[in-house]
């Protein structure tokens, strides 16, 4: 897998490269890895809710086909784009995603940090009262899945003909304030945190490196 570090580039002409190059694909094209920062944008999913959007201010909200709800994109976190044929790693979709997750619990590791995944909602997250305490997490009471945890990565994906687009995003050290303007990813009073909230000091060029490294190991054929 071809990885390229792509530096701050607008969304929307990503996404246009992203479905440009996944239109184009044949079956000798080869994989790719994106990685990427944001100028701040809200995006939201194919079956995006506006009731999400609780106010976006001066930031811009722009439609996507990925999946999944509303989440903020800004400097600070490290977007990656996995551009893949998941036949050439015959995996599908549900096996690619738990991939895409444990490599951002290895890159978490790597930091001492413990993530966990949250049943039925895709992404990363965090104790908020010890982020670095390595006992399992207990399935929270029905209601209150997400009671004491945060937020660190949000993923999204989009798969044509076998291909993937779209990807995860990783908080390292972002202006937090614009999650507050949405539900993240359509959950009310969720808590978003990055890796300087939680008392880990990381460049974004370090975070990248670390990202891209264990998505090359998880999503090897």
């Amino acid at each position: 897998m071809r990885v390229l570090t792509l530096g701050r580039r607008e969304y929307a002409e990503t996404e246009a490269a992203m479905r440009a190059f996944t239109a184009a694909r044949s079956p000798e094209t080869g994989d790719e890895l994106w990685m990427v920062e944001h100028p701040p944008v809200f995006t939201q999913g194919v079956a995006g809710r506006d009731e999400h959007v609780l106010g976006a201010g001066d930031i811009a909200v722009v439609r996507t086909n990925r999946g999944g709800q509303v989440t903020y994109h800004g400097p600070g976190q490290v977007v990656a784009y996995p551009l893949l044929d998941l036949r050439r790693l015959s995996i599908y979709v549900k096996e690619y995603v738990f991939r895409i997750e444990q490599a951002v619990l290895d890159t978490l590791e790597g930091y001492g940090v413990t993530g966990h995944r949250v049943r039925s909602a895709p992404g990363i997250y965090v104790r908020l009262d010890d982020p670095f305490d390595h006992a399992v997490l207990r399935p929270g009471p029905e209601g209150a899945l997400f009671e004491g945890l945060g937020k660190i990565a949000a993923l999204g994906i989009k798969v044509s003909n076998h291909c993937t687009y779209h990807g995860v995003a990783l908080n390292v050290a972002m202006d937090l304030e614009p999650f507050t303007r949405i539900d993240p990813c359509g959950y009310a009073g969720l808590r978003t945190v990055d890796l300087r909230s939680i008392g880990v000091a990381a460049t974004w060029d370090e975070a990248a490196a670390r990202l891209a490294a264990a998505l090359q190991r998880r999503l090897a054929a």
